[in-house]
């Protein structure tokens, strides 16, 4: 590929629609979080100024529940005195730098962050267009990871990815559906750890993994180098890493023969909605394989710590064996796909130059994730629970396509994937203090006909959480138990499910005609109680945690990113970093 045609996506009539949409997202979303206070100047109708007071964006918008902005991108105009202005996202940053407070040290950042987000959206409108509705009827899972245009719903800089180069964002991309071989090396026993989890042994599992042709020419490597393959650890990296950080970064360990290249494996990959985590299309039923990689991208460096890994297939058995015993869990069809293995490697000298929160110490490591795919029954099908937020070019939602293929009423449409996915939060939550962060891309759901059957959750190792500082847990586990005050524990569900998902779900939802709002609301609060029905001997939680209280504290993302895009919040800390700004109505009060 040429230089040129590396950048042919970048067209002034993409840049344009890209900017727009962007602004559109940015005015919605910070109106939420009440950085900026759009003034009303007619019914339906809004302006935001400048910080300067003279600049005017206008717009439309419809406000609906949770305090949610649906901007009408089309209608926004930009004004200075009597003069209309392009719309320019770069633009629109700086003159609101002092609402947004954007420190002069991170404003140039998000702004790099903001332009590879706005390069992300002209290349998937360059791409053929596919509807909602293929997308509902395709029965290729990669297909609707692929088919994703947006992100995370709620940040606006949510495709930074800094670090990756055009032509690497075209070979790393999930959005590209680049095939992908990784780079595997050898680690030296003396530096590196290999743990998995119950029944699983060093030596089969790379043989399963790799297959024995391709485990015999990488030890001939190292026979080849003088050097005894049983003194090494094979490790997997993504192939930017190889190229960009640890064939440079770790030279002295490569020259040293701590680290040694064993070339590329033979099969291919596909990268995931999280960059970072690939798919193997060549054996859909082997483990997904997620890497270390050190970019930055939505609030932190996406590099994986070799110390973390090390417990990594200890918490996930652990939870495996609760969702196993729990009768309530059981029922709803929950399954997790288990981080069966993790391998790490330690560079000496950066660990004693730097603290835990260092990137140095995240640039070595990987782990393997069951896939799904061996689970299915006939008819089952998969798809990213971030494609239900989807919505086409058409302004059709991938959740209302499912709905339509289903047949099934709206709302009973909706009470099944509640059950599947909402109900496991809740008890999760009131029987053991027990969360996740369950945002789309870290569910997958299992579907037959549109239906949604079951759900899966994945990223488990650093995504949950205990919150009773007394639960009884085995040390090995003991990483995950977290201090939260009592007023911020059933934000896990308040945020991460009613404002960061289900807003977006029920407003699609609504625009389109297919469920109005009370109608969403009503469903969620119906299956809550016939789930609070169900285990009666949970009343004193369910009254202590009220999940149908008045109003919820505004727990602000952006407001997070926009203080420090490099490291939004620490994991052992979840709530000490938090943004809370006023409150918000419960949309489940009076039902």
């Amino acid at each position: 590929m040429s230089p040129a045609d590396a950048v042919s996506h970048l067209t002034p009539e993409r840049w344009e629609r890209a900017n727009r949409l962007l602004i559109r997202k940015a005015l919605a979303e910070f109106a939420h979080e009440r950085l900026i206070t759009p003034e009303e100047t007619g019914a339906g109708s809004y302006a935001v100024r400048s910080d300067d007071g003279l600049t005017r964006y206008r717009f439309t918008a419809v406000r609906r529940a949770l305090d949610h902005w649906q901007v009408d991108a089309d209608s926004i105009v930009r004004h200075r005195g009597d003069e209309e202005l392009p719309l320019a996202a770069l633009d629109f940053f700086i003159e609101l730098q002092k609402s947004l407070g954007l420190s002069d040290e991170i404003l140039p950042v998000y702004l790099e962050e903001i332009s590879s987000t706005l390069s992300g959206t002209c290349y998937k409108l360059a791409k053929p267009r596919v509807t909602s509705a293929e997308l509902a009827r395709s029965d290729d899972f990669q297909a609707v990871e692929s088919g994703m245009t947006e992100g995370h719903p709620c940040f606006v800089a949510n495709n930074g990815r800094l670090g990756f180069g055009v032509h690497e964002y075209l070979a790393y991309a999930p959005e590209t559906a680049s095939p992908v071989k990784l780079v595997w090396l050898a680690a030296h026993r003396s530096r590196a750890a290999f743990t998995a989890g119950a029944g699983i042994e060093y030596e089969s599992f790379l043989h399963g993994e790799l297959g024995e042709e391709t485990v015999e020419r990488f030890h001939g490597v190292l026979r080849g180098q003088g050097l005894d393959p049983a003194d090494y650890l094979l490790v997997p990296v993504h192939p930017w890493q190889w190229w960009n950080k640890l064939s440079v970064t770790f030279a002295a360990e490569v020259a040293r023969r701590h680290l040694v290249c064993l070339g590329e494996g033979d099969d291919e990959y596909l990268a995931q909605q999280s960059i970072r985590t690939f798919f193997n299309t060549s054996h859909p039923e082997k483990h997904y394989v997620k890497t270390a990689l050190s970019v930055l991208n939505m609030g932190f460096m996406r590099g994986l710590s070799a110390a973390y890994m090390e417990a990594t297939p200890a918490i996930n058995d652990w939870l495996a064996q609760l969702i196993e015993n729990d009768p309530v869990l059981r029922s709803t069809g929950l399954t997790i796909i288990r981080e069966r293995a993790a391998v790490g490697y330690r560079h000496l000298e950066y660990e004693q130059a730097t603290d835990r929160y260092s990137p140095y110490r995240k640039m070595l490591a990987a782990l393997w994730r069951e896939s799904p795919v061996s689970s299915l029954e006939d008819g089952e099908t998969l798809a990213t629970m971030a494609s239900l937020v989807h919505v086409d070019y058409e302004g059709k939602s991938f959740a209302g396509a499912l709905i339509e293929r289903s047949g099934l009423a709206p709302a009973e449409w909706l009470r099944r994937y509640l059950r599947a996915y909402y109900v496991p939060l809740l008890h999760s939550f009131y029987a053991y203090d027990l969360v996740y962060m369950p945002h789309g891309e870290n569910v997958i759901l299992v579907l037959e006909d549109g239906v949604v059957r079951r759900a899966v959750y994945k990223d488990i190792a650093e995504e949950i959480a205990v919150m009773d500082p007394d639960a009884v847990l085995p040390p090995e586990v003991s990483r995950i138990r977290v201090e939260v005050p009592d007023d911020q524990k059933l934000l896990s569900v308040f945020t991460d499910v009613f404002d960061c998902f289900f807003r977006f779900l029920a407003a699609n939802l609504a625009t389109e005609g297919v469920l109005d709002e009370d109608g969403f609301w009503r469903t969620v609060a119906e299956v809550t109680r016939e789930y609070q029905a169900s285990v009666p001997e949970l009343a004193d939680k369910f009254a202590q945690y009220d999940v149908f209280a008045p109003e919820f504290a505004l727990s602000c993302l952006n407001r997070l990113q926009l203080r420090n895009n490099r490291q939004m919040v620490d994991l052992a800390d979840p709530s000490g970093a938090l943004q809370l700004v006023g409150t918000l109505k419960n949309p489940l009060a009076g039902l």
